[in-house]
């Protein structure tokens, strides 16, 4: 008999959708990922899921899926199986669902969605600037925002931002 034993337990998947096998979805004012892996745990019948980050002024969404939909590339979401905790990735360059609140000197609105480097690139640009965060759309306002930092200050978790540390 041959047992097949994960080295580490399954986590979501950031910047993944899960296209179809929706049967049910609900909006998740908090902007949180993890309420979305939490809702599929807690629902017999969900085998998966995807979370829509906020856009605007609109709120998250979640969607519960019945079956298990192969993964797509894309910046719009996170998702996961049953099973799969959020675990937001962490390098020593991002700090992924992390917000750095206080020392905010500056702010400015970001164009396009991303992974925060545009914020990181004006941050390393401006050398008043010792940290950054970067705020999704229907984060901190309808648009994507980054706040530039002239001193660290403690990462708290907090879903929707991205921050960093240049100095």
């Amino acid at each position: 008999m041959l047992f097949c034993v994960s080295p580490s337990p399954a986590a979501a998947q950031a910047n993944f959708d899960r296209p179809g096998g929706d049967y049910s979805h609900a909006e998740l004012p908090s902007g949180d990922p993890a309420a979305c892996a939490l809702m599929c745990e807690r629902d017999r019948k969900c085998r998966a899921w995807s979370f829509s980050y906020p856009t605007g002024n609109e709120s998250g969404v979640c969607w519960l899926k019945g079956s298990i939909p192969s993964r797509v590339a894309n910046d719009c979401c996170i998702s996961g199986v049953r099973g799969a905790g959020v675990v937001e990735p962490r390098t020593r360059k991002l700090e992924i669902a992390t917000d750095r609140p206080g020392g905010d000197y500056r702010n400015i609105v970001v164009k396009e969605e991303s992974d925060g480097g545009e914020c990181k690139a004006a941050c390393e640009a401006d050398n008043k600037c010792r940290a950054w965060t970067y705020a999704r759309p229907g984060y901190a306002g309808q648009e994507a925002r980054c706040f530039l930092k002239d001193h660290v200050k403690p990462p708290r978790r907090k879903p929707g931002f991205i921050s960093g540390v240049v100095r």
